[in-house]
This record gives C-alpha cells, sequence and structure tokens, in this order.
C-alpha cells in the first residue's frame, strides 16, 4: 500500500503493534505544534494546563467506553504490564496470598514474580500444553486469598477466556487485560483491578492503564516503590511523577478513534469477524493449516497455526514467511517459544487486512498444499 512516497505494509506484530491510520495522521499533523501551543507533546511540561486536559481527556474517554462506575480510580503508569506483575501484589497482598491462574506465559511470569512478595496458590496443576483453559469446577481456588488474578488473553499460545471468573465476593478479581483491552466490552464492575499495557491495542509502548476498585487503595506494603504506589498515583491524578506524557496523548488519540468507530460493540463485531476469517481457511485446508488451541478458547486477538501439519513444515513455514513479506505483509513469524505462524489482530487491524491475509493463505494452500507431507 502506497501514501504518496511512503511504503505502508501490513503490520501483524504481536506488540508494539499497528495504530489506525487515523490516529498516526493525527499525530504527524500536531507533531511540532500541538493546538496551537507551538510546542510538541513531546515538549510539554506535565504540569501545564494542556497537557492536563490531554490526560483528562483521556480518561474521561475511557471512562465512557468502559461505563467505568464512579468507584473506581483510572492510573496511567509506567513500566508496562510487566511493572504491574509487581505493584499488584505490592498494593493488594495484604494477609500474604494469592491466587494465580496460570494459563500461559504471560500469567505464569506474574505468578513468578509475585512469590517474591507472599505465598502463591497455582489454581491450576501445570498444563502440559497452554492449549486450553480447564473448566472452573476443576479450579482449586482459596478462600482466604487476597486476590485471584488471571490473564485474559494469551499472546504467545492464543488462549483467550471466553469467560469471567467467579470468586468469592470479598477476594477482589484482578485481570491482565493487556492483549484484548478494548477489543469488547467488559463489566468493570466485577474487577477490583484490571491493568494493560498499551502496545497492543490502545497505543505505544511506554503506558500502562490501571483501573483500581477505591476500596483496595490505603495498604501498599512499606517498600512498595511510589511510582508503584496505587493509593499515591490516584491521589495524585497519576501526576505523581513525570508521566509517560506521549504515550498518554497517543492513548487518547486511540480512545477518540474507538469512540468515532462505533465504540466497544463495533470492535467486537469486526474482531469476530476478523479472527473467524482466518480461522475458517485453518479449518478447512484438511490440515495444511493447524491451530492447537481448543476451539472454545481461541483467541480472537493472537491466532497462531503451524503449517503442513500440527508440529509444523519448517521448509514450508519459511517460505509462507517469506512470500508474506513480500507481499507487504511482516510480523507474522511464531514467538521464538512456540515457532510457527502468528497473525495479531488486535484493534487497528482492518477486516480488509485481515482478507488479504487469508486469500494468501488459500492460495498459498493451492500452490503447496501437495508437499507438505
Amino acid at each position: 500500500m502506497q501514501t504518496g512516497k511512503l511504503k505502508r505494509v501490513i503490520q501483524f506484530s504481536a506488540g508494539p503493534a499497528k495504530l489506525p491510520d487515523w490516529v498516526l495522521d493525527k499525530a504527524q499533523q500536531e507533531l511540532k505544534n500541538y493546538n496551537d501551543t507551538g510546542i510538541s507533546v513531546m515538549e510539554m511540561s506535565h504540569r501545564s494546563a494542556e497537557f492536563v486536559n490531554i490526560l483528562e481527556s483521556a480518561k474521561k474517554r475511557l471512562i465512557k467506553l468502559l461505563s467505568i462506575p464512579d468507584k473506581y480510580h483510572v492510573l496511567f503508569l509506567q513500566g508496562g504490564g510487566t511493572g504491574q506483575f509487581s505493584a499488584i501484589p505490592m498494593n493488594l497482598m495484604k494477609k500474604g496470598k494469592a491466587d494465580y491462574v496460570v494459563t500461559g506465559g504471560w500469567s505464569a511470569k506474574a505468578a513468578k514474580e509475585a512469590e517474591n512478595f507472599g505465598q502463591v496458590n497455582l489454581v491450576l496443576p501445570k498444563l502440559s500444553q497452554y492449549n486450553r483453559i480447564p473448566r472452573q469446577d476443576e479450579w482449586n481456588l482459596s478462600d482466604d486469598a487476597d486476590y485471584v488474578y488471571y490473564c485474559a488473553n494469551e499472546t504467545v499460545f492464543g488462549v483467550e477466556f471466553p469467560f469471567v471468573p467467579e470468586v468469592k465476593k470479598d477476594i477482589p478479581l484482578v485481570c491482565d487485560m493487556s492483549s484484548n483491552f478494548l477489543s469488547k466490552t467488559v463489566d468493570v464492575s466485577k474487577y477490583g483491578v484490571i491493568i494493560a499495557g498499551a502496545q497492543k491495542n490502545v497505543g505505544i509502548a511506554g503506558v500502562a492503564v490501571v483501573i483500581v476498585r477505591e476500596d483496595l487503595l490505603g495498604s501498599p506494603k512499606t517498600y512498595c516503590p511510589s511510582i508503584l504506589d496505587y493509593t499515591i498515583m490516584a491521589k495524585n491524578n497519576s501526576l505523581y511523577n513525570t508521566p509517560p506524557c506521549y504515550g498518554i496523548y497517543i492513548l487518547g488519540l486511540v480512545l477518540e478513534w474507538l469512540e468515532n468507530n462505533g465504540g466497544l460493540q463495533e470492535r467486537d463485531r469486526v474482531n469476530k469477524e476478523k479472527s473467524s476469517c482466518i480461522y475458517q481457511v485453518i479449518d478447512k485446508s484438511d490440515g495444511f493449516y493447524s491451530c492447537p488451541v481448543e476451539n472454545s478458547v481461541r483467541s480472537r486477538m493472537n491466532l497462531p497455526f503451524r503449517i503442513g501439519g500440527p508440529e509444523g513444515n519448517v521448509d514450508l513455514e519459511k517460505k509462507f514467511l517469506q512470500e508474506t513479506e513480500a507481499r507487504g505483509m511482516i510480523s507474522l513469524k511464531g514467538h521464538r517459544s512456540v515457532g510457527g505462524i502468528r497473525a495479531s489482530l488486535y484493534n487497528a487491524m482492518t477486516l480488509e487486512e485481515t482478507k488479504i491475509l487469508a486469500a494468501f493463505m488459500e492460495d498459498f494452500r493451492d500452490r503447496y498444499g501437495g508437499s507438505q507431507k
């Protein structure tokens, strides 16, 4: 695809990921002179009225999109999702015990990090392969946990929760929504804390969105750093220290784009259609393409598959990546820990772009299907 002399490709990266064209164009227009201030947002004081307005506008848009109840605080922090792996136990682990539902690499890392701060109960026995989510009646939840933690969508293995876990009323539910944040409607009232790194669905690297219920503030561990202390950051409106200003600005533009394009109900509809487009090609390929994930928990955001059989044919997969790149489709290589192919279809990926990949997959299968064995 061409925009003047600038070549644009279709970017299927798992993150940092594709941004909406409208957001890029708007940011380009305002890069050197934001709102007639004569300076860039990158040069702007975080204490200035202009930046505070950027932050407040982003907050208001997020509250509106998710219908966030009044009893929650919205924070824009640094450290990404991984920083929150430490922030959560340091803010919430008051009795020293938490339940972790490990269904992939990111929830496993979060559980490992939490062990530095208290007792971690692994709700599930270690899965032989991260390709399913056991029914909740198979879980071993504690009666006295400070919170229950899970990851809504595992980017590496392509596993997404199709349900919200049920927990005891007095135990907060904590969720890492980094890779499916704002891809569908969510009932925020079911959660104590929601965290999301922005660089997949809602912006650029450098911003972590935290939505925290007010009653969970006030009791961080004494050694919790100020920049990870939810109480301090909520009291200071995320401005205790210099925040990731430009990242918050881009986040605000993405939220504006979401608002102007049908909100989360429309994103849910489009995202289902996009993922179905690819999964249908896989399922109708007579085994040429193979997705290892159980159908009921297949991710709409990150779609892993092998070519030439369940274990993959390395030569065919290499050829697939070479040919897609030659056709302007990049970042389709699977995560290094699992191999194969992975197509990430975050909010900014259009249905038309997804169909280009689906059509290529069908053509590739027609040309090489006879050589898979």
